[in-house]
């Protein structure tokens, strides 16, 4: 499971950290990453995080927002700096798990989504 947290009603060229944290049947994390979708849009990759720390990152964020994980506490954050209006959307935290060391398969797990609204 998935908790995201941190979104809200904020200026444009303001900031927002959202936070995810993920938990019950973890054995190790693949990877995490922040989605968001729109209304009226289709979900778009926002960015993503390694499990060694590799991060990408959508063209449309690059430079504004960052991406960090805390692997001992299963927690990814996404930094969102000089916020525009258009990044007003439900934004939603994703990882790939290994849920055992006798699974080597991985799930996708996701969180409930947290509203960020750009607007003046």
């Amino acid at each position: 499971q998935l908790q995201a947290s941190g979104g809200g009603l904020v200026q444009p060229g303001g900031s927002l950290r959202l936070s995810c944290v993920a938990s019950g049947s973890i054995f190790s994390i693949n990877g995490m990453n922040w989605y968001r979708q729109a209304p009226g849009k289709q979900r778009e990759l926002v960015a993503t995080i390694s499990s060694s720390g590799s991060t990408n990152y959508a063209n449309s964020v690059k430079g504004r927002f960052t991406i960090s994980g805390d692997n001992g506490k299963n927690t990814v954050y996404l930094q969102m700096n000089s916020l525009k209006p258009e990044d007003t959307a439900v934004y939603y935290c994703n990882a790939e798990v290994r849920r055992s060391y006798r699974d080597s398969a991985l799930y996708a797990y996701w969180g409930q989504g947290t509203q960020v609204t750009v607007s003046s």
